[in-house]
């Protein structure tokens, strides 16, 4: 163990733990999003939001020194382009939830890490080598497993919107993590500036698309708080610093096992029942995604 140029401890240990924590609370979305009962998605968000905002208030690390300003640009990016891909995140996978079964949903969206490990080597080598695209078409195969026999019985009046918001989720959360490598935006310090802009974001789409109504349930409520100060609000600390750690591209890695966690909760729980597309579905997204990142 040692310290860093910054003056904090820094330790092999330190990132991978911040991962796995990370990688434990985003796998209880799908349960807690079940468990918020009817509220509906945008006003669930902002309520997420809003906790995670003040959950990560007292936590943001102050900077000891003195950064290079950001430029206009960069002020611009951090502030509303940073902000504007959480809102994304959030309540496209929260009104993902509400129009496709939590488990087709969940495998949909947490094929995320598949997109990051994608771009991220297509921008650090500049070519993307045949053993990534081939471990990223497995990956994207055991969601097709899950999904494809349900919505060929639906049609396309099936659970197609439910699908396409997971994979705008799954899009918002790839392009977070690639911004959470620029280092010099300290996204981590400003994590409770960018959750309040989104919770702001997020607040104005619900007045417009769903309109005013009395306040949620007790249990909503909590389930909202829950959100936030635990995927929302810890976990999104934790990602930032691991993703910052000199073994990101190995430590991202561990969110691959999200879907799999993630289905095993809600069968837990009985919120759905168990089938055996389930487990492969997950063995290929994850198996996909090692293959992928080897």
């Amino acid at each position: 163990m040692q310290l860093d140029h910054s003056g904090r401890l820094s330790s092999p240990w330190f990132g991978g733990a911040a991962a796995a924590l990370a990688v434990v609370l985003w796998a209880l979305v799908p349960l807690l999003v079940a468990r918020a009962g009817e509220l509906p998605p945008l006003r669930l968000s902002t309520l997420a939001l809003l906790a995670g905002a003040l959950g990560t208030l007292p936590m943001a690390h102050r900077r000891r020194h003195r950064d290079a300003p950001l430029s206009g640009a960069q002020r611009g990016l951090v502030y509303l382009g940073v902000p504007m891909l959480i809102t994304g995140a959030v309540g496209a996978s929260f009104a993902a939830f509400g129009r496709a079964p939590a488990e087709e949903a969940a495998l949909i969206l947490y094929a995320w890490p598949v997109l990051f490990l994608l771009a991220s080597r297509y921008l650090s080598l500049g070519r993307l080598p045949a053993g990534t695209l081939l471990g990223a078409g497995l990956a994207f195969s055991g969601a097709a497993l899950l999904v494809a026999p349900q919505a060929l019985a639906g049609g396309v009046s099936g659970a197609w919107d439910g699908y396409a918001l997971a994979l705008l989720g799954a899009l918002c959360w790839a392009l977070y993590s690639l911004a959470c490598q620029r280092s010099h935006w300290r996204l981590g310090e400003r994590m409770h500036h960018q959750l309040l802009i989104a919770s702001l974001m997020v607040g104005g789409a619900s007045l417009a698309l769903e309109g005013t109504a009395a306040l949620p349930s007790p249990d909503a409520l909590l389930m909202g708080a829950l959100l936030g100060f635990g995927p929302y609000g810890l976990a999104m600390l934790a990602w930032d610093r691991a993703l910052r750690d000199p073994l990101a591209h190995r430590l991202g890695n561990l969110a691959h096992a999200v879907p799999v966690l993630a289905t095993l909760f809600l069968v837990m729980a009985g919120v759905t029942q168990p089938d055996w597309r389930l487990p492969l579905a997950a063995l290929l997204v994850v198996a996909g995604s090692l293959a992928a990142s080897r």
